[in-house]
């Protein structure tokens, strides 16, 4: 009966009430003096720029992933970003149109330093245009959130409170060195950094002067945002003269198992195979040899690509294969007109995360490598479900579904 109790109240165990938030942020305070002042002191920070940063600062109750002291995590069912959502409403009409249409006055705006930009890192100017568009909608999003608000208490009391510790000490190194008041310094509800959305960590070893002043003002300086996200790029070894993907039509010989970057073969290899682009356009001669990978981010049910090393790039931006798909999307549509991807999404059903985390266990049980129990369908679980597919003679379609749950996750 005990044992019973004691697993109900940590089930339903709730964030603190108000009635004991004025305990924590007590405790708050407490964090920041004794844990949060010692490192910053160390890293060069001054005792003003510390206490300007936190100046009327309290904790946002309202972020999401919060766990305050005393209670304990509660994973929500619900999907609440796009990524763990239908693939298709990542490409919904008017997020792609905004991102085109506005994207092409910048391109023809910041011509010259897109250029500059380009032959000093080797990254397309499409490229940038399509991560600036989606980030903050090339400036025109506001970022209102308070840096050190969201990045003390997320480093506080958060799902991953190391994180975003060592990203408020880096907000505070950027306060120090004069970038921006600590006061003025905005974010998103993650903590990300103006225009390109950086995390300070990725502002201090990224962020580039683009017009010449001396400054990398990524809040307020579309240049400095466009050679901040070409460097961020570059380092990150984004391959100059090579494109980051084509949109295909993989023939029925062809399984959905063969996707992912460690399955790359020469695209000449895959042309072989019988895999062709869309509307019967060749490949770039300059690519055939290169090394690229089949992603199918809806398995069959979806549109198909061949991707060069490129695209894993922009996941180093953003972790999400629909995120990269939409950059690249986009910035094709910028310069050479492109229109909509000619594969339809279709309907999956509606899943919660903890029903793929199911099927994730069932896997790893049966010796099948998902790439861990996160409730999240990347190639590795979307490659896994095919294998099991045609392991127990189903059709493989590589992507998890509503009529699998009784098989694989219960």
């Amino acid at each position: 009966m005990m044992l019973r109790l004691a697993l109900l109240l940590c089930l339903f165990a709730a964030p603190a009430t108000a009635q004991n938030r004025p305990k924590v942020e007590r405790q708050f305070r407490g964090w920041l003096e004794q844990t949060i002042w010692p490192h910053a002191r160390a890293n060069g920070v001054s005792r003003q720029t510390f206490q300007t940063a936190f100046q009327g600062v309290s904790l946002n109750w309202d972020l999401p992933d919060l766990v305050p002291p005393g209670t304990v995590r509660v994973v929500p069912k619900a999907q609440r970003q796009a990524e763990f959502g239908a693939p298709s409403k990542y490409f919904s009409r008017g997020s792609m149109d905004a991102a085109t249409s506005v994207g092409r006055q910048m391109a023809r705006t910041h011509h010259a330093v897109l250029g500059r930009v380009e032959r000093a890192t080797g990254v397309p100017g499409r490229i940038i245009l399509g991560i600036w568009g989606r980030e903050s909608g090339y400036g025109r999003v506001p970022i209102r959130y308070d840096a050190f608000q969201v990045l003390g208490t997320k480093g506080f009391m958060s799902t991953r409170a190391p994180y975003f510790t060592g990203e408020l000490l880096a907000a505070l190194q950027i306060a120090q060195a004069g970038h921006v008041a600590p006061r003025a310094m905005k974010s998103s509800w993650a903590g990300a950094l103006g225009q390109p959305q950086f995390m300070p960590s990725s502002f201090l070893r990224y962020a580039a002067d683009g017009d010449g002043d001396g400054r990398a003002d990524i809040w307020n300086s579309d240049s400095d945002t466009i050679a901040s996200i070409g460097t961020y790029l570059a380092a990150h070894g984004w391959q100059a003269g090579r494109d980051w993907g084509f949109e295909v039509m993989v023939p029925p010989q062809v399984s959905c198992t063969l996707e992912g970057p460690d399955q790359g073969r020469p695209v000449a290899d895959w042309v072989d195979m019988g895999i062709q682009r869309i509307g019967a356009k060749p490949f770039p001669a300059s690519e055939l040899q290169g090394e690229a990978a089949l992603l199918m981010p809806a398995g069959t049910n979806g549109p198909a690509f061949i991707v060069t090393p490129n695209f894993y790039v922009l996941k180093d931006y953003n972790m999400s294969d629909l995120y990269a798909l939409f950059v690249g999307h986009v910035g094709d549509r910028i310069q050479y007109g492109m229109g909509d991807l000619i594969g339809r999404w279709r309907d999956t059903g509606k899943m919660y995360r903890s029903d793929i985390a199911a099927m994730q266990r069932a896997l790893i049980a049966m010796g099948h490598d998902v790439g861990g129990a996160d409730g999240l369908p990347g190639f590795k679980t979307r490659r896994s479900i095919g294998r099991w597919q045609e392991s127990t003679g189903r059709r493989a379609t590589c992507f998890p579904e509503p009529d699998m749950k009784a098989a694989l996750g219960r």
